[in-house]
Order: structure tokens, then C-alpha cells, then sequence
């Protein structure tokens, strides 16, 4: 025990950035466990937009949208995500999917919806990269 007293004496910064980094591993672990979303694969998600199941929502910048998307995504850019709620009210019913590039944005905007009231929150594990990598299409139109 005396002996990592004395590390922690001599590595201080060092220290620190780890308890900081640990922070946020666990921060971000529990923000995920505790989201009321579901995350899917790729090919889940094709299951549910095959079937007409699923409203799919894309919460990337607008040039990454028109850069290439999945078939019949509504653009709505987290950044502008609060002041174009209203549009996305008259869904709140159905199940929604959202997906970004790798899945952070999306954290972010299933978290805004849950508080809305949206109840049947879906995200692409992965997100688009997962989407590209599993060899599915998008849509650049």
C-alpha cells in the first residue's frame, strides 16, 4: 500500500490522467447501459427497414448526409437536433433508428428523443462504418 502512496507522490500527473481517463470510460459505459435504446447490427437493422418498421433518422452535418446514406434516412443534424424536434413529435409512436458514422452523435440524440418521450429507440451498432463495412448500400440522391 506504501508503495503506491509513493507512486501516486511521484507520478501526480500522471495519476490524475488516469483517474481522468477511468472517468470517462465509466461515464460513457453507463450513459450507453443506461440508455433505453437497443443497438442492432447492420443486418437488423435492414430487417427492420425491409419490414417498414422503422423510422430512420441520420444525425450527421448535412455534406455527410448527401456524401451517402441508408434508403429513405430523414436528415436531422444533432447540432439542430432541439430546434427541429417538432418535426419528429408526430413519430413518437413508431420505432425509431438513428445512426451517425460511428455511433456518438447518435448517443447523444436517442438521449434528447428518450427525454421527449420517445419510447422504442433503435441505434446501428456501429453506425455508418459498420453499415459500409458490412457491405450494405447507401444512397447518395
Amino acid at each position: 500500500m506504501s508503495q503506491i502512496i509513493e507512486f501516486i507522490g511521484n507520478h501526480t500527473l500522471l495519476f490524475v490522467a488516469f483517474v481522468a481517463t477511468l472517468g470517462m470510460l465509466v461515464y460513457t459505459e453507463y450513459m450507453r447501459i443506461s440508455s433505453a435504446n437497443t443497438a442492432l447490427s447492420p443486418f437488423e437493422a435492414t430487417q427492420k427497414m425491409n419490414a417498414g418498421e422503422a423510422i430512420i433518422i441520420d444525425v450527421r452535418d448535412d455534406a455527410e448526409y448527401k456524401s451517402g446514406h441508408l434508403l429513405n434516412a430523414r436528415n436531422f443534424p444533432v447540432g439542430k437536433f432541439d430546434e427541429r424536434m417538432h418535426e419528429l413529435e408526430k413519430f413518437k409512436d413508431k420505432e425509431v433508428l438513428v445512426y451517425c458514422d460511428s455511433g456518438m452523435r447518435a448517443t447523444r440524440a436517442l438521449a434528447k428523443l428518450k427525454k421527449n418521450g420517445f419510447t422504442s429507440l433503435f441505434s446501428l451498432n456501429g453506425g455508418l462504418a459498420a453499415w459500409e463495412k458490412a457491405n450494405l448500400p447507401t444512397v447518395t440522391r
